[in-house]
């Protein structure tokens, strides 16, 4: 184990090219951690995030990946092991814009896609990861979820449902893979300056009756900024919550309390 609580290896961050996948993977350089930047298709934004890991003083690779496709998927792993000698941490913050609506209002594909990106993506993850996760000695997955799953927000199903499957998800790797010394915890992430919140913001899809509302549930009155989602990954990942799996850090300024 490294000073920084960390074995020798990476950092694995599916949609680390997405605004909150970004901070993450900064926050992990910051510590650190040698990081692989997975994206699907910002290939200029993934390696903007690489230079910006590299200026940390740590090693960063870029591997482009859809998270639906098994075989994609296994080939990023694969790719990122060879590059870094192990993956000891897999980061989900992989996900599809998904626009605000009502149940009602969803089209089937709308569902669809959420679903395949989201809670199939994360299944296909972490099976790919548990092999080398096993045959390394352990591992850590964390997955970015949602505040939303404490209280629900309205016309924001499609990014809230999908990633309760995955908190579900979590627990069963957290019991089944315990003996393996492999960890899974998720991140109850609320509203972050950065991903999709400033393009929706942007087009109006969020009135400022809504800020209004929201602000009155959030007990810090500001929004959150993607390092503050980064900086719990880290911790969630490092030998400093050694004996924490199967839980849920809420990062969200106390939203709903």
């Amino acid at each position: 184990m490294n000073d920084n609580g960390f074995p020798q290896g990476a950092v694995l961050v599916f949609g680390g090219s997405g605004g909150i996948g970004q901070g993450v993977a900064l926050e992990f350089a910051r510590a650190g951690v040698p990081v692989a930047v997975g994206y699907r298709s910002k290939a200029d934004v993934a390696e903007r995030v690489a230079r910006d890991i590299r200026g940390e003083g740590v090693a960063a690779t870029t591997h482009c990946v859809d998270v639906t496709d098994p075989a994609q998927v296994d080939a990023a792993l694969a790719a990122a092991i060879g590059a870094h000698g192990r993956v000891h941490t897999v980061v989900w913050a992989a996900g599809p814009f998904v626009n605000q609506r009502h149940i009602g209002d969803m089209t089937h594909d709308d569902w669809r896609r959420a679903i395949d990106v989201e809670t199939i993506g994360f299944f296909v993850a972490a099976k790919a990861a548990l092999p080398h996760f096993r045959a390394s000695g352990g591992g850590s997955f964390v997955t970015l979820g949602s505040a939303g799953h404490l209280r629900w927000p309205e016309r924001d199903g499609l990014s809230v449902a999908p990633k309760a499957a995955n908190e579900a998800l979590v627990k069963g790797l957290a019991r089944e893979e315990g003996r393996y010394d492999i960890r899974a915890n998720s991140i109850l992430v609320g509203v972050i300056e950065a991903g999709m919140f400033p393009v929706l913001l942007e087009q109006g899809q969020f009135d400022q009756a809504w800020i209004d509302e929201t602000q009155k549930m959030l007990a810090l009155k500001r929004w959150g900024k993607a390092h503050d989602v980064g900086r719990a990954a880290v911790f969630l990942a490092s030998d400093r919550a050694g004996y924490i799996t199967g839980q849920q850090l809420n990062v969200s300024g106390g939203y709903g309390l």
